[in-house]
């Protein structure tokens, strides 16, 4: 195994490391997703137990999970 190890590092030199790329979309969605998770908090605070809820798992599941994937 170290023979396989050592003959790759001689033969290929360095991996290609992986960049992230953010964009102005990926700027746009995480932005969208911290207003609407700060504005389901703020709505938290005042009471409303329905739409407080949509609009946390919309900020945590959808909109900052796309942030990052897209």
């Amino acid at each position: 195994m170290a023979r396989r190890k050592e003959a790759r590092k001689e033969k290929g030199g360095a991996a290609p490391v992986a960049s992230l790329k953010f964009s102005g979309v990926n700027m746009a969605l995480g932005g969208a997703g911290l207003v609407v998770v700060a504005l389901g908090y703020w709505l938290l605070a005042q009471g409303s137990v329905s739409a407080a809820p949509v609009l946390l798992v919309l900020g945590y599941v959808v909109l900052l999970p796309l942030a990052l994937i897209l």
